[in-house]
């Protein structure tokens, strides 16, 4: 399991205050986490009860589509991660990637096209959303930890189901803050559910928990991709708009090379009508002249 916190001397203080969560289980510090096995050794190999192999993440895999990620060209941060509830595993495979997407296209196609200004507004408001939901996971924590301590409480509820390990690309901060959430949901589901086996709150109540924060983590997803779809309405209508400017320009263009071409079949007409009236004038005129002459030269013969 990934237990999020700001710094290695927070992680520290907070396992010093709050030794249950590692009771029992192999801490090792990496990069700002602690990793914690969630899956009991002793139930593994236990004589008496088949345990789960790998097939309940298959099933959770085989049950979701895969996101195309085919047109994205941005760069990622790789990190391994680690879900080990069944409220982590499906939140993660369901929500994760879809986010990202639509995270990519507020980030980097919508600012492409409109005002860098309107963009970072959006984002402003996935932040303060993302950052919401965070508290609330963290005070839901700080909750369960501190009932532990109320009833004397030193282990944690582990899974024996096999954990969920992925490498994801993190390709924006957004998207950051929304795996540290997934990773907090993980983190809290033993909690509620160690509390439940210890009937410091009932089995409804913890249902009514985890219902909770998996609608949490669900609109959030939801936020971001009504956001991202009103992003891509104002480029469509952008695009219909510019396109009615460049309409008008094409059919003035149009207009006046028609007129052009018309101007010029005139003045051809025109040319060519000419030359035909002056033919005949000129055969007349010719005709008239040697008809005269023929009279003059009948009559100089009479006389």
């Amino acid at each position: 399991m990934l237990i999020h916190r700001q710094s290695r001397a927070d992680d520290e203080m907070a396992l010093a205050g709050a030794p249950f969560l590692v009771a029992n289980a192999a801490a090792t510090p990496e990069d700002g986490f602690n990793i914690v096995d969630r899956r009991s050794s002793n139930m593994a190999e236990s004589p008496i009860i088949r345990t789960d192999e790998g097939a309940a993440n298959a099933r959770i895999l085989a049950k979701e589509v895969k996101a195309d990620f085919r047109r994205v060209e941005a760069a990622s941060v790789k990190m391994m991660t680690r879900f080990s509830s069944a409220e982590g595993k499906r939140q993660f495979v369901r929500y994760f990637s879809i986010l990202q997407l639509n995270a990519h296209f507020v980030s980097v196609i919508a600012r492409a096209k409109l005002k860098s200004e309107d963009v970072s507004r959006i984002e402003s408001l996935l932040r303060d959303k993302l950052m919401a939901a965070a508290d609330e996971l963290n005070q839901a924590i700080d909750g369960a930890e501190a009932l532990f301590k109320v009833h004397g409480i030193t282990r944690i509820a582990t899974y024996d189901t096999l954990p969920l390990e992925i490498e994801v690309g993190i390709m924006s901060s957004i998207g950051r803050r929304y795996f540290e959430i997934l990773n907090k949901l993980d983190q809290l589901m033993p909690m509620l559910q160690t509390l439940e086996v210890h009937e410091v709150i009932t089995a409804n109540e913890a249902d009514i928990q985890r219902a909770r924060f998996k609608r949490l983590i669900r609109n959030l997803a939801t936020s971001t991709r009504n956001l991202a779809t009103e992003l891509r309405r104002r480029m469509n209508a952008l695009d219909a708009f510019e396109a009615s400017r460049e309409r008008p320009k094409t059919v003035r263009d149009n207009s006046a090379s028609e007129r052009i071409g018309n101007t010029a079949t005139s003045s051809a007409d025109v040319e060519s009508g000419s030359s035909s009236d002056e033919t005949p004038a000129l055969a007349l005129a010719g005709t008239g002249a040697e008809t005269s002459r023929g009279s003059e030269t009948e009559q100089e013969h009479q006389d």
